[in-house]
């Protein structure tokens, strides 16, 4: 089958769903055919290409069609807004006169999922959607975009393309609800998790770094670490009020990563002693990162359960690590933490509530080794293989019909 994907970011674009998009394309590519149309490089790059009206290469059986978009980095709003709109200019005609028998998009740019269904109707092809971050809904509730004539026409644009969708891929339960009270069928959601690397029993344990591990621990007793984006989707102040709160106690918050948010972060965080702030190390040292915390932060601000889905939950999981989920009560984090026991969560409106439960894990080591346990138990059920061979079935089954 011939599976064409369209998403802005690929690498080497280094952000989330450029990866993501690596990966699934070249699961893929081992059933079907499978172009993707992404746009120059322009999210923190590996490497940039030079301009040209279309660049094609291929790599890991995948066709890769590079659209002459504009690259300007993506901390300038407005000129990141242009790169969206020349990709979508240049994408759509040439979609329409690729062949292909199914038609797959992601979430960059914020539209993509409205621009995978008009080119879907146009071709009369099957259209799936995976939903990697819900628009506008994070726009809105990220106070990217104000509510007014904007919002809802872009929603409901996208509320159209979610019922033109042959199926709607989604990260998980709180993200199906979502959908759900959008009107959309329950039997056209798919969950398909981004999991994590699950190593075979007797497989050798990671090397771990031990500068990594003290540039992370130094000078606290007990660390609960946020590694990752911060972007508009945290509860930030909270989480520095309770950080306050915690001052005296040795526990240390580490902010470990980039992000939209991270200078008003630093901001609100001015002159609180037990709060670290360092960049994203390389890859090969996320094992040593992961290793370094006593408890991992994830953080979801009230109204935005479902919109964002933090993948970085199935990481923390196969490390065996406990987690505090500073979110409400409907997200994944929570649900499935309460379920399976390795999760404690508070209220992201409630500094005091977090500061509670984070100084009685720090007073409690037995409960925290308990919660690594479950965490490990849990792990093997989001095995990132398990779940894209779940991602090619859906999107296979769609030759059959």
């Amino acid at each position: 089958m011939r599976v064409l994907l369209l998403n802005l970011y690929y690498p080497p674009d280094t952000s989330a769903t450029a990866k993501m998009a690596e990966t699934v394309a070249n699961a893929l590519a081992r059933e079907n055919e499978v172009t993707i149309f992404c746009g120059r490089p322009s999210y923190d790059p590996t490497e940039h290409r030079p301009w040209r009206l279309f660049q094609t290469e291929k790599k890991n059986g995948v066709r890769i069609v590079r659209v002459g978009s504009t690259d300007f980095p993506r901390f300038n709003m407005k000129k990141r807004v242009l790169n969206y709109l020349t990709y979508t200019a240049l994408v759509i005609p040439r979609a329409l006169f690729t062949r292909c028998d199914a038609i797959l998009a992601m979430t960059d740019p914020p539209f993509e999922g409205i621009l995978g269904a008009f080119v879907a109707m146009l071709k009369r092809k099957p259209y799936f959607y995976n939903i990697r971050d819900m628009y506008p809904d994070m726009a809105v509730g990220g106070a990217i975009v104000a509510p007014g004539l904007l919002s809802r026409v872009w929603e409901k644009l996208h509320r159209w393309a979610l019922r033109r969708a042959t199926r709607v891929i989604v990260l998980g339960e709180d993200m199906r609800n979502r959908i759900l009270g959008k009107g959309v069928h329950d039997h056209r959601i798919e969950i398909v998790r981004d999991g994590a690397e699950i190593l075979p029993s007797g497989a050798p344990r990671p090397q771990f770094d031990s500068e990594v591990i003290r540039q992370i621990r130094e000078g606290f007793r007990f660390v609960v670490l946020h590694a990752g984006n911060i972007g508009f989707y945290g509860a930030w102040e909270t989480l520095v009020t309770a950080a306050k709160q915690l001052s005296g106690d040795g526990i240390g918050f580490v902010f470990v990563g980039e992000g939209a948010q991270r200078a008003q972060l630093e901001s609100l965080a001015a002159g609180v002693s037990n709060i670290r702030f360092l960049p994203f190390f390389p890859g090969s040292k996320i094992p040593s990162v992961l290793a370094a915390a006593d408890a991992h932060l994830i953080t979801i601000k009230r109204g935005l359960e479902g919109v964002v889905v933090p993948s970085k939950m199935y990481g923390i999981l196969a490390a065996g690590k406990a987690i505090v989920a500073a979110a409400p009560n409907e997200a994944d984090a929570v649900v499935l933490g309460e379920r399976s026991g390795f999760s404690v969560a508070a209220d992201p409106d409630r500094p005091h509530d977090l500061a509670t439960v984070v100084r009685r894990l720090g007073a409690d080591p037995a409960r925290v080794a308990q919660m690594g346990r479950a965490a490990l138990a849990a792990a093997p059920a989001y095995d990132r293989v398990k779940e894209l061979e779940k991602f090619v079935q859906i999107v296979s089954r769609s030759r059959s019909r």
